[in-house]
């Protein structure tokens, strides 16, 4: 039997990775989490492919976090494995050398909020409803905590996670979870925008980049500092770089080989 919880599609140089579970409000399963990581894979195995989008099927959600119409497989653990699937595809995106840009379209929550966070950039419509409600059910959202704490405030991210509330899409743009709220008709045009701001650029210089800014996340100035400037050295020595410097030179569009 196939499985058809992801869809995965080839859109020009973007590669859509749609979660399609719209009568579970894209909920997350076993299913889900192996599609997505496919995707990424997948986009990354195409040399034509440039940027990731991530969205969810209908427009009523983008993901509403685990499927907890059976809890006991939600929740449950082999505990001879070190690792969870759901972690591993958030240790496999941050470790993705392709910009990816979430598409919300409707309500994200609790696992979700870890796939908004997963992703370089995101877009959502004005109506979107965000949130970290585990404690109502009295489990906590531990690994989306592992990427949230780093991009939103701390006080924000304590108030969402203890209270379980909810919120609306002009506090996640404000809290640096968002980079572009529009109303809902005008999000496929936004997403397309985004993407068009990305493909026209070097690749080989977004995947170096991509690589050096999960590098330097953890270090200190003086490891940064030493590490970079290293980095752009190598840099400077590809195709494109050589490329975009001549292109430049010459007052033409540059013809990016991605070397």
């Amino acid at each position: 039997m196939t499985d058809n919880s992801v869809l995965l599609e080839k859109r020009g140089q973007a590669f859509w990775i749609t979660i399609n579970r719209p009568d579970k409000r894209n909920a997350l399963n076993a299913g889900v989490i192996a599609g997505i990581a496919r995707g990424y894979r997948e986009a990354h195995d195409d040399k034509d492919v440039r940027v990731i989008v991530l969205t969810g099927a209908d427009d009523k959600a983008f993901c509403a976090g685990a499927d907890l119409q059976n809890s006991g497989a939600a929740f449950s653990m082999d505990f001879s494995r070190p690792n969870v699937d759901y972690a591993d595809l958030l240790r496999l995106s941050q470790n993705a050398t392709k910009p990816a840009i979430a598409r919300v379209g409707g309500v994200c929550m609790a696992g979700g909020m870890g796939l908004l966070c997963m992703t370089d950039m995101a877009v959502a419509g004005d109506q979107v409803i965000f949130g970290l409600p585990e404690v109502k059910v009295g489990v906590f959202p531990m690994q989306v905590l592992s990427l949230l704490q780093s991009i939103a405030p701390p006080r924000l991210v304590n108030e969402w996670a203890l209270t379980g509330e909810p919120f609306d899409a002009k506090t996640a743009q404000a809290a640096g979870l968002l980079n572009y709220v529009v109303p809902t008709a005008e999000l496929d045009a936004k997403v397309d925008w985004l993407i068009g701001r990305i493909v026209d650029k070097s690749p080989t210089a977004i995947r170096r980049g991509k690589y050096a800014m999960r590098a330097i996340a953890s270090m200190s100035f003086d490891e940064s500092i030493a590490y970079t400037e290293s980095q752009i050295a190598l840099l400077a020595m590809t195709e494109d770089a050589k490329e975009g410097l001549k292109a430049f030179g010459e007052k033409r569009k540059p013809t990016w080989t991605g070397r």
